[in-house]
């Protein structure tokens, strides 16, 4: 799951066109980075960052996707060993794989029945595509392989573990841009953990945020140390 703010309603509108292009955006966007809005301009920022242009969002997420499934090692190797296990070889996963726009403070996700969703209002580079693209492609393989029942707390944490932890989304320069050198040894595994809780805990059948740090804890080393299909972490 791709971290974004929480302050965003879905009530909200985009703000007027002249706000959304050109100085006055690139105005708007250099206040935000540099902590200069109040919250209420920092959340209609965070709105229309995420849903201005969605048309040519999608249009560079589907490129950005075939350049993925041609030339990143990491995915293609998921791929061919999702492929392997399809009961239909001849049916790549490639071909379940949808660029749309998400109401949802999400990245992508998996479905058994549908395949894999990139959210492409919700990707801001060709790279985070990469790392959530591998991510759901873990999912994808973990739903083949080991025959993943979400409904299962156990099994959803597993799977969320292997992900974050083989994704790329949690390597190192990306938390320390995030969080600073502070605890550099654990930032890796604390990533992981953080990303795995948090998809955990909205599980319907998870009680609380509490029941989904315990259900983390309880099946961390076995999963966080199973780097199937890979040979170990690469990213």
């Amino acid at each position: 799951m791709t971290e974004v703010s929480d302050t965003v309603t879905k009530s909200q509108q985009l703000s007027p066109t002249s706000e959304l292009n050109g100085f006055s955006w690139w105005k708007r966007e250099m206040s935000y980075r540099l902590g200069l809005l109040s919250s209420g301009e920092m959340q209609q920022f965070e709105y229309d960052y995420y849903n201005r242009n969605l048309p040519e969002k999608c249009q560079q997420c589907d490129k950005d996707l075939q350049w993925m499934l041609k030339y990143s090692p990491g995915v293609i190797f998921m791929m061919d060993n999702i492929n392997k296990l399809q009961k239909d070889p001849s049916d790549s996963i490639a071909n379940h794989i949808t660029c749309d726009v998400c109401p949802d403070l999400q990245g992508g996700g998996f479905h058994p029945k549908y395949g894999i969703l990139l959210c492409a209002n919700r990707l801001q580079s060709k790279w985070q595509l990469e790392d959530v693209l591998t991510h759901e492609l873990v999912h994808a393989y973990d739903h083949l392989k080991f025959k993943v029942d979400l409904n299962d707390l156990n099994h959803h944490a597993c799977t969320e573990i292997r992900a974050s932890t083989l994704s790329g989304e949690c390597r190192i320069f990306n938390e320390i841009k995030k969080t600073g050198l502070g605890n550099f040894g654990k930032k890796f595994q604390d990533c992981v953990k953080r990303r795995a809780t948090i998809s955990v805990s909205h599980n319907p059948n998870c009680s609380s945020m509490e029941e989904a740090e315990k259900v983390v804890d309880r099946v961390w080393q076995s999963c966080f140390n199973d780097t199937r299909p890979f040979e170990r972490v690469y990213r």
